[in-house]
């Protein structure tokens, strides 16, 4: 029985004792172990399926067939007509052209790339904008924190929150000062989180809605909403809304 091999070379690595060698290998049988016996983690008297499915197999219509029957004829058809030489249109395999030309020209698609990728980088790091912050953890808030108002801990009782539960302010474009726009407020407020002044908070930006959220335990929730509508300068309401319960306070 012969085995018929086909070996595409570069034209520059065409020592016959080392394609000779590659061809011998490529032919060689791979490497086999026997399966162990499959023992069945379920019991098994095999008179019936131990696994059932819940629900039956969805029904394909006539139609759907037939589609699927055109697609994989057309599938057929299309790797049928497709050439089985794998170095059709590689430049690095066609018998005319040298191997320092091919180097060259690779290096030069490797500097034209790297170049497209730092220019991209650079526009990236000018678009790109802060979008998240976040406080580091402090013991130092408890002297400045008075307890709940009393509205507060009636809607927190009411509804049976824990003052660990985090909520979240929301500051609208709305209520900024005339002279600072949402974006000047989002960098003050950066700024008072980078000096850890807010306790245990987290704040994001969603420029699409034209609001910030500011994300903080219920129990520091009146502090930090003073601290930011005195130190924000925001003229209007602040709502605080609990995740699966709404707006459950305002300031």
């Amino acid at each position: 029985m012969t085995t018929e091999v086909i070996l595409h070379y570069r034209p520059y690595e065409s020592d016959s004792t080392q394609l000779l060698k590659i061809a011998k290998k490529t032919i060689q049988d791979f490497p086999t172990r026997p399966l162990p016996r499959f023992i069945p983690w379920f019991p098994h008297d095999g008179s019936k399926c131990p696994l059932k499915p819940k629900r039956s197999p969805p029904v394909i219509s006539e139609e759907a067939a037939e589609d699927v029957k055109q697609y994989s004829a057309i599938a057929e058809h299309d790797v049928k007509s497709q050439s089985y030489d794998c170095t059709v249109d590689l430049l690095e395999f066609q018998p005319n052209l040298r191997k320092k030309h091919l180097i060259q020209s690779h290096t030069l698609n490797e500097q034209t790339n790297s170049g497209n990728v730092n220019k991209q980088s650079e526009k990236g790091r000018q678009h790109r904008k802060r979008s998240w912050s976040v406080s580091l953890p402090s013991h130092n808030y408890t002297e400045n924190i008075f307890p709940l108002s009393k509205k507060l801990q009636d809607s927190l009782k009411a509804l049976n929150l824990h003052s660990l539960y985090r909520a979240r302010w929301t500051i609208e474009h709305t209520i900024c000062n005339s002279n600072q726009t949402l974006e000047d407020i989002w960098a003050k407020l950066n700024q008072i989180i980078r000096h850890n002044e807010l306790p245990s908070c987290n704040a994001t930006i969603q420029r699409h809605l034209g609001q910030i959220w500011v994300f903080c335990d219920i129990k520091y929730c009146e502090y930090v909403g003073n601290l930011l509508k005195g130190r924000l300068a925001l003229t209007g309401k602040i709502n605080l809304f609990v995740h699966k319960y709404g707006v459950i306070f305002s300031m």
